[in-house]
Order: structure tokens, then sequence, then C-alpha cells
């Protein structure tokens, strides 16, 4: 098995990538430029001795993005059996104030890209081969606050998307979403406005870059599965935030 895994060098991606790998999956990583793993991810790669490898490219160059799924099955033999659409931009930005530099931007990174290597992925596959697509959203899409407002534009319209491609892909190609709440703090964050975030989450808890990733696994693996969104996030998508959580509980 092989997964196409894009910002799989860090983060949430590298703990994806680590899950794969664990699960037997050869890993292509996705990176904006030449890298290596995180130290995490970099472990498991060495103590499961799975193939991998890093491909560079500029996921808001739309001709790069085409390419890449080519340069994959080149390089592997064979195209992937999984893609995760897991790289993606943010920057702040008001509705009020929005460009459309940078709507174009997000756009292109965040919805563009996964919708192009969605295609490329689904046209690549063998004859008989199936294969599995999991996009990774942000809670915000349930209750979107009125903050970076490119940056939720875009992770909405990837949302609204999944459910569709589902369809138009289908039997051949399964497509889900993965949504998850609060899971790596930003340099924005203090440590005591993190904790009292989480516990002002239904679950008393933020979720954990692992549990992001389990939630990918399941997808992948869920035969009967497929145009679904799954909410891995402590439950913050049962409640409507005005703001972004950042700005919010600051003391």
């Amino acid at each position: 098995m092989l997964a196409l895994i894009t910002g799989g060098l860090h983060r949430v991606g590298a703990a994806i990538a680590a899950k794969l790998a664990e699960q037997g999956y050869d890993l292509a990583l996705h990176a904006h430029r030449l890298g290596s793993p995180d130290p995490a991810l970099a472990k498991v790669l060495a103590d499961t001795g799975r193939r991998w490898a890093v491909f560079p490219a500029d996921l808001s160059d739309a001709s790069t993005v085409e390419t890449l799924i080519g340069r994959v099955a080149d390089y592997f033999g064979g195209a992937p059996d999984a893609l995760v659409n897991s790289a993606s931009i943010i920057n702040e930005g008001a509705w009020r104030d929005v460009t459309q530099e940078d709507l174009s931007r997000h756009l292109a990174v965040n919805f563009v890209a996964p919708m192009l290597l969605t295609r490329s992925f689904a046209g690549a596959l063998a004859e008989g081969q199936a294969g599995a697509v999991v996009n990774i959203l942000d809670q915000r899409v349930r209750n979107p606050p009125i903050d970076q407002a490119a940056y939720t534009a875009s992770k909405l319209a990837l949302a609204a998307v999944t459910r569709v491609t589902a369809r138009a892909f289908a039997p051949s190609v399964r497509i889900n979403a993965v949504a998850p709440g609060m899971t790596l703090p930003g340099e924005d964050y203090s440590a005591d406005q993190w904790d009292r975030l989480a516990q002002a989450m239904p679950l008393q808890k933020n979720s954990a870059p692992a549990e992001v990733a389990d939630a990918v696994a399941y997808l992948l693996g869920a035969r009967a599965t497929t145009g679904q969104i799954l909410y891995v996030d402590g439950g913050a998508n049962l409640e409507s935030y005005a703001r972004d959580f950042v700005r919010l509980m600051r003391e």
C-alpha cells in the first residue's frame, strides 16, 4: 500500500504519516521544499522500515500540482492507494478587508490543489485498484467564526465538495474528510490560554495529532463509508464561537 500525504513532513501531517507507516503504508511525503521529517516520524520510518520519499511541490502552482501524482507513481512503480490532503495555509484577515490576492492564494493551496490532486489520483488508479482520499478540514466549517476570512472560505469550499466528489468518483474512489479542532498550539497561544480553551470544550480536551491520525486511518479503511466529515475536536463543532480560538480566553 502507498499513501501520498501533502504537508506530510511536519506537525499533524507527520502524525498522519507515522500512523499510516505503522499500518503498513509506504509513504510519499509532499512538502513545499525538501526537508527532513519531524523526529517522531523519522523514528517510526526507521523502526518500520517502510519505503518513503519526499516530493517538493508548490501547491499554489496548478501545473506543478498536476504532475505530483505522476512523479510519485514513477518513483514507487505504481499509483498511490491513498491520498491525504493535509497541507494548508492560514493568515489573519477580516471579511470586510479580504482581498482577491489573499482569497486566490488560500483557495489555490487549500481548495484547488486538493481537488486537482483528487482528480489526478483517481485517473492514475490501475484497473480494479480501489482508492481512498481524506481531506483535512477544520471544525470551523460547522459554525464559522468571523476571523481568518480567506482561510475559512477555502475550508468551507473543500468541505462542500467532499460530498460532491464522493459521488463523482464512486465507486472506485471513496472521499471523506476529517475536521480537527485545536490540535497544536501556535506561537500566538499562551500555555494557560490553551488549557482554558481545552476545558471550555464539551469534552474538556483539545484534539491530539495522534487522534486526528487515527481518524484518517479509520476512514482510509472504512470501505462502506464515503462523503462523510468526521469531527475530531473535543466537541467544538457542537458550539458556535463568534471569534477564532486564538482570540478567546486571553488573560
